[in-house]
């Protein structure tokens, strides 16, 4: 159970899951807006045109995402402190011991005795009052921040190309490749990171990610 007084620092909220999360979010944004340009239309103009809108899409996108980060962890504290007064407050140890198991993961809870509830439980009394004020700490600002920058940050290689290459085809084709590998390579890192075979979730990331790409664009997204 998380202390409801003491955020988590920066570098275990935006684990490595969390990372590469928001990677593939920012690159599935940008590729239903580069694999929907029109190379048979495509002149300076509409590259210019195409640039500021992917770069545009996955700012909004960042922001927003950030925003949202910051609203989860405003929740997560709040709930926290609610979880602890809960655990004082039990009239029964069996209540306490009901609190404590919801806000452990269901595997650990399932193997903990009573008497190693009741310890826990005992530890939690002997903690200070928790404060109040759920207000928002700098490592939470911190985090959403690095949330909105690496949604925006995964737009550049892909759209790069476009700013270098005047062939519109050809810097499709070298973008397109670009967006493959950074979404095979998030797959093999979450397969990674998640005990799967790496190179099949790569694989799976890359297909999944295709599908959605192309369900967003065939919905007008």
């Amino acid at each position: 159970m998380p202390h409801a007084y003491q955020s988590k620092p920066v570098v275990s909220v935006l684990d490595p899951m969390d990372r590469i999360s928001e990677v593939l979010f920012g690159l599935i944004m940008v590729l239903t807006i580069t694999c929907s340009f029109s190379i048979a239309e495509a002149g300076r103009n509409e590259v210019r045109v195409m640039l500021f809108g992917a770069l545009g899409c996955n700012l909004a996108w960042g922001i927003i995402d950030g925003f949202m980060y910051l609203m989860a962890r405003f929740s997560e504290r709040g709930q926290a402190i609610t979880a602890l007064r809960a655990v004082r407050t039990a009239v029964l140890p069996n209540e306490a011991y009901r609190v404590i198991a919801d806000g452990l993961p269901p595997l650990i809870a399932s193997v903990l005795s009573t008497s190693e509830l009741e310890a826990i439980r005992q530890k939690l009394q002997r903690l200070p009052d928790p404060s109040s004020d759920r207000r928002l700490e700098k490592k939470d600002w911190i985090a959403a921040a690095a949330v909105f920058l690496l949604v925006f940050l995964s737009t550049l290689p892909v759209v790069i190309p476009f700013t270098f290459i005047k062939d519109a085809g050809r810097a499709l084709r070298i973008s397109n490749a670009i967006a493959l590998a950074m979404l095979f390579g998030t797959g093999y890192a979450f397969g990674r990171c998640a005990g799967y075979r790496p190179w099949r979730m790569g694989l799976a990331i890359v297909a999944l990610s295709t599908a959605l790409v192309g369900m967003t664009m065939a919905l007008g997204g």
